[in-house]
């Protein structure tokens, strides 16, 4: 497409200012950059700007807001929510961090790396591992997603249950707002009391607020051992206690993922290579990995057989079994990581990142899964998450043979509203981990309290008062203050 006057204006600018490797206007090198992950969103942009420094960036910032561009951050694109593609109408440049790529430090006496937005994050896994570290966020997009990215979103995974989302393992931020300035903030201070967290409000933006360009991240000491096991059981209370019954005796529990036997069938019938854990069928299975830091402490295979064995004979867990490799235990974590792509591959259908409160989790999971499949005639409900964070990934696939299109056009949005009424009747978000961006702005203004939606314009008015950082995200258009 052509750039607009204003467009031209600050590509050219750009250019001049740091050479031709920051501007790229071919078409063809554009085109695998609009498109979302899922491919539900689809937008234009005629350049994309590629800064490969803090000050940099400082330059594209202070120039787009000169000439009045909108501009879209973006890392490794693979955003759930549409949160990192252009407009359709072509009005914003991505600006792209994937050449801001360094791990700057690993500090392993002080538990802190400071990585640029633009590491991959199995890139930061290995330098640590290296370093007899590790960085404990881990999820299925390990090989594209980037530490802005996951900053920006507030990204959760797979642990944590034992060490939180992504706003608790950065200890620090480096920004450039709007305006073109630049925060500072990658010191890691364990106590700091000047004002409004600005670190915390940058984290979870969605890119919104300014671009993250660095930040300090927490590492903890290297895995010695792990053990993953597989268990069968008969509903996700029973989940819930069987957990509850593990954290009593060991807080070594890093990963507890419960699994509907319907996504396990999904997943056998969609991604080659894949077999299931157990001999038998289940309706719901529980993926758990312990781990211990220390090679002297009790191996976590033998804890974990220690304590599931009461479980067994009680008839609170129907039949497990422990990974007797690092390879099986690879492939049971194989299974957890594709179901979101299991699910894409069996058809349209509505994924929903949500949270509730764990306690009542369970339940959510049956009763939510039954009232949309009534509702829906000929669809199917299905849930699994991380069950001692409360975190439920909510599917509602869409009758058989239906139309894609027109499906996604006339019963997907219903069917978005249903659900996440019932999240909010049961005290829950309509995001758990995967952020708001386009997908879910309409229905951020619809259910959330005017209180809230008041200090989100008042923040995103002052921060970014001509409207220009990642337009149509959170808030949405209608809601920037200046939209250009």
């Amino acid at each position: 497409m052509q750039p607009s006057p204003r467009q031209t204006s600050l590509i050219d600018a750009v250019r001049a200012a740091l050479g031709d490797a920051a501007v790229t206007t071919d078409p063809g090198d554009i085109a695998p950059w609009l498109d979302d992950w899922r491919g539900r969103y689809h937008g234009r942009s005629p350049a994309i700007l590629s800064p490969d420094s803090t000050a940099a960036v400082a330059t594209v910032m202070r120039l787009a807001a000169e000439h009045g561009v909108p501009l879209v951050p973006q890392g490794g694109n693979t955003s759930m929510v549409g949160g990192a593609t252009p407009p359709v109408d072509g009005s914003a440049l991505i600006v792209s961090l994937r050449r801001m790529n360094r791990i700057r430090s690993i500090d392993p006496a002080a538990g802190l790396a400071v990585a640029e937005a633009g590491v991959i994050l199995a890139n930061l896994h290995a330098a640590a591992e290296a370093e007899g570290m590790r960085f404990p966020l881990t999820l299925g997009a390990r090989g594209s997603a980037t530490i802005g990215g996951l900053a920006s979103t507030n990204a959760g995974g797979t642990q944590v249950l034992r060490f939180g989302t992504m706003r608790g393992l950065v200890a620090g931020v480096e920004a450039v707002l709007p305006n073109g300035e630049i925060h500072d903030g990658l010191a890691a201070l364990k106590k700091d009391n000047r004002g409004y967290d600005l670190d915390h409000l940058l984290i979870g933006a969605e890119g919104t607020l300014g671009i993250l360009t660095a930040v300090t991240l927490r590492l903890y000491p290297a895995i010695a051992q792990r053990a993953v096991a597989w268990v069968g059981l008969a509903d996700p209370e029973t989940a819930l206690a069987l957990l509850r019954r593990l954290e009593r005796r060991t807080d070594t529990i890093e990963s507890f993922e419960i699994v509907s036997g319907d996504s396990l069938a999904q997943v056998l019938k969609h991604i080659p290579g894949t077999r299931a854990p157990l001999a038998t069928q289940h309706r719901w299975h529980v993926l758990i990995e312990a781990v211990a830091t220390d090679p002297t402490a009790e191996a976590p295979a033998e804890l974990l057989e220690r304590l599931l064995a009461p479980a067994l004979a009680d008839g609170q867990a129907a039949d497990a079994t422990i990974a007797a490799s690092e390879a099986q235990a690879e492939a049971f974590w194989r299974i957890r990581d594709s179901l979101s792509e299991a699910e894409r591959a069996s058809g349209p259908a509505m994924q929903h990142d949500i949270s509730v409160p764990v306690a009542t989790m369970p339940r959510f999971m049956i009763e939510a899964a039954a009232a949309a499949e009534a509702r829906f005639p000929g669809s199917h409900a299905t849930a699994f998450g991380h069950l001692g964070d409360g975190n439920v990934h909510f599917h509602v696939r869409a009758p058989a043979g239906a139309d894609a299109a027109r499906w996604y056009a006339e019963d997907a949005p219903i069917v978005t509203r249903f659900v996440h009424d019932l999240v909010v009747a049961a005290g829950g978000s309509i995001s758990a981990e995967h952020g708001i961006g386009q997908m879910k702005r309409a229905e951020l203004a619809r259910l959330s309290s005017p209180a809230r939606m008041a200090a989100l314009r008042a923040i995103k008015a002052g921060l970014d008062p001509q409207g220009l950082m990642n337009p149509d995200k959170l808030l949405g258009l209608a809601e920037n203050p200046a939209a250009p």
